[in-house]
């Protein structure tokens, strides 16, 4: 899958946000609708080869961060509603749930490092948003919460730093289940 088509998708998905989110008094409950369809449209307009894997979730979560930043939304008060619907959308598309869960919930870090985010505060609403997504579209939410956690902390893991601890702990204390999974990594 070329870098083009990536590069094409953040830049609808971007472009398709500012302009549906702008002027939006309670963007919050735009959000996930908006970000759902966006996605969809997106997944369709990309043919089959690339609904396969991590990169659209990925590639729609970044467009979608980089759209409510640029409308001055607050990156993290977003992270959740933009994991869900992308994570919806995805869903309905034909991404398997893992992938649709791992690539927007390490996205959705990785990116709030790039705009200078509190990773700890954003891993928590991504894993939340990943959780609501998959229940929204009848999946499987326990693997949901468990493919999050994992993700949120691989991206922790790649960022560096103190990242990892802060992620551990914010999750640890703000998502049912997660402790007892950071558990189960380590043995």
């Amino acid at each position: 899958m070329g870098i083009p088509i990536i590069s094409n998708v953040v830049n609808g998905i971007k472009g398709g946000l500012k302009a549906t989110l702008k002027g939006t008094a309670d963007v919050g409950s735009v959000l996930v609708n908006s970000v759902k369809n966006v996605t969809v449209t997106t997944l369709k307009g990309t043919g089959e080869l690339v609904v396969k894997g991590l990169q659209v979730p990925a590639s729609i979560v970044t467009g979608a961060i980089q759209g409510v930043s640029d409308i001055g939304v607050s990156v993290v008060n977003a992270v959740r509603g933009i994991v869900s619907g992308t994570i919806q959308g995805a869903m309905d598309s034909g991404v398997s749930q893992k992938d649709a869960v791992q690539g927007s919930v390490k996205q959705a870090i990785e990116s709030a490092k790039d705009f200078g985010e509190d990773v700890g505060e954003v891993a928590v609403e991504a894993v939340k948003g990943a959780v609501n997504g998959v229940k929204q579209v009848g999946g499987d939410s326990v693997g949901a919460v468990k493919d999050a956690v994992i993700a949120a902390l691989e991206a922790a893991q790649s960022i560096g730093g103190e990242s990892l601890e802060t992620v551990k702990s914010a999750l640890t204390s703000s998502v049912d289940g997660a402790k007892e999974i950071i558990k189960e990594i380590k043995k």
